[in-house]
């Protein structure tokens, strides 16, 4: 290895230890902060976030990548590191270092005026910050440049060479079968559920999470669970990776999925490559690619009859007075009930995706100028009664319920329904690659199934674009036909329809 490549790693990793700091700051906000330590946190993040910007764009560190991008001495794995930083370095000296301090400021605000919102139950406390925070993301899209709509520019951020134009192409067709299917559903008896909303502890609740979360491989040795408003994960390195949860002492559905859901982003981060921390080949491809992990733990394996087959027992051992006289299958079909939601995080596999589409949508249109901030709550309310027959009650179920936007993180919405597309077509091809596969989960071992993502996704980091990654696993591009017959079989064994 060449000294000079030997220098881009130790500057890569020193940029990379600043935004892992400014992440466990970010955590720590999340989870810890008391209330009245919101101003100088800001300040911290802030600070950092300036701090690292500057050197990425340093001149210096720009003419070595560029020295290194024509070293032809460089194998191909430290070539696509090199060009990655390179396209990096060309986006970030797009932004000035007043713009980065002011949108970190923004975020920080933005997300403490959510959160007051949302305790408060209502949206006009936020709609300050969040008209700030859309003049931002029109801004940083124009900065950023696009060549056919603003919105394909944030896209970018999380989900590389996605457009307004495929996701178009992907959510129209998506929509028009699901409706269908619920169509036929909604004609049949609905499954029952109400015993998954009597009193389950919350220690219990607690333990049982943690029991799950070591049995689907998650390494509690560099990882950690704690409690937060909205679940989410977080990596320092692939070597601390740590993991939230929100419980419900009545609804043991919403720790449930919360853990096996943020148990599958947590799996991607352990498996990228320790070799190349700081690098890009040590990131994850895209949020696309990463909510197809944890979607298939979540659905694919967690919500399937297959995994309860091993898991039911030890659950009833757990919970004997609220689970007393129920049954493996009508714990299954129960888990899988379909129903029209107010939450997105707390929705069925079928409706979810117009969660997802609504918010896509709204995130559009507020792009293309045709809705201000002040229209979003009517927009969100009318788009609920139209798409999932549901009148909002109030603020915090209705647009307040998400983080999201308080975090600036317009474009990232599309990237949990993309994620379920590739999860379904990931899954299929992992059937078809490890014999007995659904044998050995049934058994409580679902080992193959990590190590077969960790050759075939984690390893990888950023190496190839999300859609050249999905075709190198599947053979194919992206597309809703292996998730269609997936939820078509599916939902027609629990509910007996053709």
């Amino acid at each position: 290895m060449s000294k000079l490549y030997n220098t881009f790693i130790s500057k890569s990793q020193q940029i990379a230890d600043i935004g892992n700091s400014i992440a466990v700051l970010g955590w720590d906000k999340e989870v810890n902060l008391p209330k009245g330590a919101a101003r100088f946190r800001s300040q911290q993040i802030s600070t950092l976030a300036t701090l690292a910007h500057s050197f990425v764009v340093d001149k210096k560190y720009k003419t070595l990548v560029e020295k290194l991008s024509k070293d032809k001495s460089l194998n191909r794995f430290q070539k696509k590191n090199v060009l990655l930083t390179l396209e990096e370095i060309n986006k970030a000296t797009k932004f000035d270092s007043a713009f980065v301090k002011r949108r970190s400021e923004l975020i920080s605000k933005a997300y403490h005026d959510w959160v007051k919102a949302k305790e408060a139950n209502d949206h006009t406390i936020f709609l300050p910050a969040l008209e700030e925070i859309v003049a931002l993301k029109k801004e940083e899209a124009e900065i950023i440049g696009y060549k056919k709509h603003p919105y394909d520019a944030l896209l970018d951020i999380y989900e590389p060479k996605l457009t307004v134009d495929k996701l178009d192409g992907l959510f129209t067709p998506l929509k028009k079968d699901l409706k269908k299917i619920i169509r036929k559903i909604n004609t049949k008896k609905q499954v029952d559920n109400t015993f998954l909303f009597k009193r389950y502890g919350k220690n219990a609740q607690w333990e049982y999470g943690i029991d799950i979360l070591n049995q689907i491989g998650y390494d509690f040795n560099i990882g950690r669970q704690d409690v937060s408003i909205h679940p989410f994960t977080t990596s320092f390195s692939p070597q601390d990776v740590r993991v939230t949860t929100r419980i419900d002492e009545n609804d043991f559905s919403n720790m449930l999925w919360s853990c096996i859901h943020e148990g599958g982003h947590a799996l991607y981060e352990m498996g990228l490559p320790t070799e190349q921390y700081g690098l890009p080949l040590g990131e994850a491809v895209s949020l696309g690619i990463h909510e197809s992990q944890s979607r298939l733990w979540e659905n694919n394996v967690g919500r399937s009859l297959t995994f309860w087959k091993h898991n039911f027992k030890t659950l009833k051992k757990k919970f004997p007075k609220q689970l007393k006289g129920i049954s493996l299958t009508k714990f299954y079909k129960a888990i899988n009930r379909v129903e029209p939601n107010l939450i997105r995080t707390e929705a069925d596999e079928l409706h979810y995706h117009f969660h997802v589409i609504i918010r896509y949508e709204i995130e559009k249109e507020l792009m293309e100028g045709k809705i201000s901030v002040n229209d979003i709550n009517k927009t969100w309310n009318k788009k609920y009664k139209s798409y999932l027959g549901l009148t909002v009650p109030d603020d915090a179920r209705g647009m307040l319920q998400d983080i999201h936007w308080s975090h600036g993180s317009f474009g990232y919405f599309p990237t949990y329904s993309i994620g379920s597309l590739y999860a379904a077509q990931l899954y299929n091809t992992a059937k078809s690659d490890i014999d007995n596969l659904e044998e050995q989960i049934a058994k409580g071992n679902s080992s193959q199934l990590l190590d077969w993502l960790r050759e075939k996704v984690h390893k990888h980091g950023r190496m190839y674009y999300p859609e050249q990654l999905c075709k190198r696993i599947t053979g194919e591009g992206l597309n809703s036909k292996h998730f269609l017959k997936y939820a078509k079989e599916k939902y027609a064994d629990i509910y007996r329809i053709q």
